[in-house]
């Protein structure tokens, strides 16, 4: 049997991530212009459609379309209002925890820095 564990402490991620540039398709359309983003991938398995990890942005509006792959977040830290298309606004904060299914198609409004740990997959 194989047994592998990767640990990583969320602040101290966080305080090593360097600046992964702005916020751009096809991860998202910024709506309010420029968001400078950061991430830390902890794990992945491209084979498999699947990340694990941080990740950190400025405050600013965007555009989100999720086609092929699923993502969940949990929310360290940041104030975060999720609209999807046709949809009411929900407001996550931390340690909030959310599921965007493939399909979801809507805004993100960042209004303080945003930290999530998520979890993508195929």
């Amino acid at each position: 049997m194989r047994h592998l564990t990767i640990y990583q402490n969320a602040h101290i991620a966080f305080d090593s991530i360097p600046s992964s540039g702005l916020l751009e398709p096809p991860a998202a359309t910024p709506l309010s212009g420029k968001i400078e983003t950061w991430t830390y991938e902890l794990f992945a398995q491209a084979n498999r459609g699947s990340s694990v990890g941080f990740w950190k942005a400025e405050v600013g509006r965007s555009h989100w379309t999720f086609e092929d792959y699923n993502e969940v977040i949990y929310v360290l830290a940041g104030r975060l209002v999720v609209t999807q298309e046709g949809g009411e606004s929900v407001r996550l904060g931390p340690g909030d925890v959310a599921v965007f299914p493939v399909g979801w198609k809507g805004e993100w409004d960042v209004q303080e820095e945003l930290k999530k740990f998520y979890v993508v997959y195929s």
